[in-house]
């Protein structure tokens, strides 16, 4: 009989990795490494709180994906984010304020959630939230960017606040980025790098993984020009089709794997560099880690989600908080069930199995009423 896969322990593990691969990219930079040191310690505090709740039966993640607003000022193909109604041009007027954010914030520094990614929509465009973001100094914030308006005045901000990482999303080289995401996109992006390079400020990569790119983005002349430009973090984030068309750009068993072994020899060949990819290893990690297993997803109107792949909820943080969130009934049967852990065809297996967790939230509304 085979051991119980212990989640706990394996997201730790996760995170003591990162956080070594990190402080061994940053020891060129004093004022990086200096933070990533203090950071280092309030990462095992962080640790020894989730552990300890875990005594007391309750599971707290280390990852918080944060959609702190809903408004995009680029349309790229594919983003299955607007194809979920979830982005939109506009700023609509009932999403979270900065304090309502800054609240979520400091409740999740409490519980020992090491890392939020701040996410949209273009994250951006929310300078307030990014500002009180910046003040919880015992938290990581990733900021995924689509880098459009990096200037004066967010150069400052993340030369000020070295625990907001800023996170450019690029597809490859500039053909391939300015197809998906507009013409002009990638020239900006490597302007934004070379201006945080200059100033020495820590940034990373995003790249959507296709069938289409995979080669050329885990390729040593792609690697080799982020890190030129001064880039220390390199995510890979499987492609998830969002309409039957795009499947084929889905990456399968045969790309993960792929995927998998270039990421390996990418830590061994550039040490310097931090390599994440999401969801990940899947296999090795016991199944899907969302739905508070390995993290959850608030969007910008306070919903917890899932994932941001899997748009549903039934409990909201404006009217609870974050503990009680990750308590809800969709939450726990989702991770008390089989549904993260079976295998599915590519990118993400919630999102496949929408019709079973829309099922599961409609229940869930029900018993409420």
């Amino acid at each position: 009989m085979s051991e119980k896969f212990d989640i706990q322990e394996y997201m730790t593990k996760g995170v003591e990795r990162i956080v070594a691969d990190a402080l061994r990219s940053t020891l060129k930079n004093p004022r990086e490494s200096a933070f990533m040191l203090k950071f280092a310690s309030a990462s095992k505090k962080a640790s020894a709180k989730r552990a300890e709740a875990g005594k007391n039966g309750e599971h707290i993640p280390p990852f918080l994906i944060a959609s702190i607003t809903s408004s995009c000022n680029l349309h790229c193909a594919g983003c299955y984010s607007r194809c979920n109604n979830a982005t939109v041009d506009s700023e609509p007027v009932e999403q979270m304020s900065s304090d309502e954010w800054r609240a979520v914030f400091e409740e999740a520094d409490s519980l020992g959630v090491s890392f939020i990614l701040l996410a949209g929509g273009e994250p951006l465009l929310r300078k307030d939230v990014i500002e009180a973001a910046g003040r919880i100094k015992n938290i990581l914030f990733p900021v995924f960017t689509n880098g459009t308006f990096i200037g004066d005045a967010y150069l400052d901000l993340f030369d000020k606040n070295r625990n907001l990482v800023p996170v450019l999303s690029i597809e490859g080289d500039r053909d391939t980025t300015d197809t998906r995401r507009g013409k002009g996109v990638y020239d900006k992006l490597t302007e934004a790098m070379d201006a945080m390079k200059k100033r020495g400020i820590i940034f990373g990569a995003s790249v959507t993984v296709t069938t289409e790119n995979i080669a050329e983005v885990t390729s040593d002349a792609f690697i080799e020009s982020l890190r030129d430009k001064g880039c220390k973090l390199v995510l890979y984030v499987e492609f998830v089709p969002v309409t039957d068309e795009s499947k084929e750009l889905a990456p399968g068993d045969k790309e993960r794997e792929f995927l998998r072994n270039s990421i390996s020899g990418n830590r061994v060949k550039y040490d310097d560099l931090v390599f994440v990819s999401f969801p990940g290893d899947e296999k090795s990690s016991g199944g899907c880690i969302a739905a508070g297993r390995g993290f959850f997803h608030i969007n910008s109107h306070g919903g917890a989600e899932p994932c941001p792949f899997s748009p549903y909820s039934d409990i909201n943080v404006r009217k609870t908080s974050v503990r009680e969130a990750l308590k809800s009934k969709l939450f726990t049967v989702l991770r008390e069930g089989e549904y993260l852990n079976d295998d599915h065809e590519g990118g993400c297996v919630l999102f496949e199995k929408r019709a079973e967790v829309e099922r599961i939230l409609a229940v869930s509304q029900q018993a409420c009423v």
